[in-house]
């Protein structure tokens, strides 16, 4: 289980210090995260973020590992060798929302189908992770060389498909809600989070079924 987190985002820097019910954003990623399963939970940062997200991974039980800033794709290449993990649960750190509940029933389907990478379609964008082969992602390593499949880790393996087992998986219903971002990005998002938590949180991880269910009642009452 491998966390990527930088403080230095163009649209909305420090987002994962940010407040939400007394805790940040990066502590409830966290705790989401570490309900998985995982032979290793790791967070990837750089060397200008360290100082103020280690306080918050390491009493998570996250170990934490630096590498580049800007060239993500070999951030998590060298952290994988380092950890000697087969496969890589990816998640970044502005998903308050993010599933360990569709993390690991996406991992099952992704060793059972024997794919190199793969996602769940229709799920509410910020909930969801990928899952990636090491062997794949080092392969993307050796190869990438445009900046953007350097900065946007299995970019090289989409664009690559054919060459590469990719799996594109409907989730199920109950977790399906295409069109809602419950990413952070903008101040708008995080208007939007602060509204979720309010009326959800309660002292553990937000289930995705609780949070479709919170969004589908929000949208018959906007349309109503």
């Amino acid at each position: 289980m491998l966390l990527q987190v930088r403080l230095h985002s163009h649209r909305l820097p420090r987002k994962a210090l940010l407040p939400l019910q007394g805790l940040a954003v990066l502590t409830h990623v966290l705790r989401a995260l570490k309900q998985i399963r995982a032979q290793v939970h790791a967070l990837l940062t750089d060397s200008r973020s360290v100082g103020a997200l280690a306080p918050l991974a390491e009493p998570e039980g996250f170990l934490v590992f630096v590498g580049p800033e800007e060239d993500v794709l070999a951030r998590y290449a060298r952290a994988a060798e380092q950890y000697e993990v087969q496969r890589i649960i990816r998640a970044t750190g502005d998903n308050p929302l993010v599933s360990a509940r569709a993390a690991e029933a996406l991992l099952d389907l992704h060793v059972r189908e024997g794919y190199d990478l793969s996602h769940y379609l229709d799920n509410p964008l910020g909930t969801g992770v990928e899952v990636v082969e090491s062997k794949a992602l080092l392969e993307a390593h050796a190869r990438a060389r445009d900046p953007f499949e350097r900065e946007h880790i299995t970019t090289y393996l989409y664009r690559n498909a054919e060459a590469f087992r990719i799996g594109e998986i409907p989730c199920p219903q109950v977790w399906a809600f295409a069109q809602a971002r419950l990413t952070l990005d903008t101040d708008e998002d995080y208007a939007l989070l602060q509204e979720v938590f309010a009326d959800l949180y309660a002292g553990r991880p937000i289930e995705i079924e609780e949070v479709v269910g919170w969004l589908k009642r929000h949208t018959l009452r906007a349309t109503s």
